[in-house]
């Protein structure tokens, strides 16, 4: 069967890394393009991994009848309309979470997705981590009885500008993910309530500009499992991703941030080396991901996360802003 070409929107941290993929960890696909608008970054990138052509125009790629999908990992303000353009030129779409910014916008990709009949997917990359796949099997296989407490956390190391962070980012874009985690780890449930508070305690003269560095979200379903999710925008000792589900018939914990399972112990005591980046913590289930959209284009599988789900977390991201605004609980059909 001939390889899934994918042309790859954005050639930043994240792009460069999926580009590697489809250029050299993931047989079966291959990287026919990226487009960057950014002078000479697209081209930066096709040399360095010596596969698919430069582009700075998304339209240059959506209308060549070579490319059969493409993989969309620029700025998130981006992301809803150009999964919307790829669905019109009958594209497949992977997109970075998240997907949409707002609940309208995610419908509006979900319907051109749809009518078009193409797979969307979306970058929950903690789906397909060994730890959280091996989390859901437990609790489909019914080991962990019904959930009744769930936690998620994201602890970034830190360093970043904050004049470049942009409004609620740590809702949309950090814990976005942990919403889904949640949510996937409390299968058949849907989320229905939510409390949380933000503040700025790595960047405290950035509080009056509006910046959110740390946070706490409270999320109640309507199984009556509660979760808690956290994040944290600096962490001293690396990388930091981790979860709970405790259900009636036992508990499932996942992640310790470590690079190995060597613990080595001297004059000082014991210590581990952990993870200092989201890339090397979770390199895996970054290619899992892709692996899982190629298989999907192709046919060989549903996509195993799609636009409804990515709409689910951004409700409950969009509940959080609110729910930060106004000081008080916020029920998910207020704001979706």
């Amino acid at each position: 069967m001939a390889d899934v070409r994918v042309a790859l929107v954005g050639a930043g941290r994240m792009g460069a890394f999926h580009g590697e993929t489809l250029a050299r960890r993931l047989p079966g696909a291959a990287l026919a393009a990226v487009v960057d608008p950014v002078p000479g970054a697209a081209q930066a990138l096709v040399d360095r991994l010596g596969a698919g052509v430069a582009a700075t125009d998304p339209a240059q790629v959506l209308a060549d009848p070579a490319v059969d999908a493409i993989a969309i990992a620029s700025p998130a303000r981006t992301h809803a309309d150009l999964v919307v353009a790829a669905a019109a030129a009958g594209k497949h779409v992977f997109c970075e979470k998240p997907m949409a910014l707002t609940p309208a916008e995610a419908d509006r990709a979900i319907k051109a997705a749809g009518a078009a009949g193409v797979v969307l997917q979306v970058g929950f990359n903690r789906r397909f981590a060994a730890d959280w796949a091996a989390a859901r099997a437990l609790l489909d296989a019914g080991e962990l009885g019904t959930p009744r407490l769930l936690r998620s956390l994201t602890r970034d190391p830190g360093g970043f500008d904050p004049s470049r962070v942009p409004p609620h980012t740590i809702f949309l874009e950090t814990l976005i993910h942990d919403f889904d985690t949640v949510a996937f780890l409390n299968p058949g449930a849907a989320a229905v309530e939510v409390y949380a508070t933000a503040d700025a305690l790595v960047e405290p003269a950035w509080r009056d500009r509006g910046l959110q560095d740390t946070a706490v979200v409270m999320i109640t379903f309507d199984n009556g499992a509660t979760a808690v999710v956290e994040a944290c925008f600096e962490a001293a000792y690396g990388y930091d991703v981790r979860g709970e589900v405790f259900g009636s018939s036992g508990m499932a914990t996942m992640g310790d941030g470590r690079r190995t399972a060597m613990v080595f112990s001297g004059s000082a005591g014991r210590s581990v080396d952990t993870a200092r980046s989201d890339q090397e913590l979770l390199h895996d289930a970054y290619v899992a991901e892709l692996a899982a959209f190629a298989a999907a284009v192709r046919g060989a599988a549903p996509t195993p996360v799609g636009g409804e789900d990515a709409r689910a977390a951004l409700a409950i991201a969009t509940a959080a802003i609110e729910s930060v605004r106004t000081h008080r609980p916020v029920r998910i059909d207020e704001v979706a």
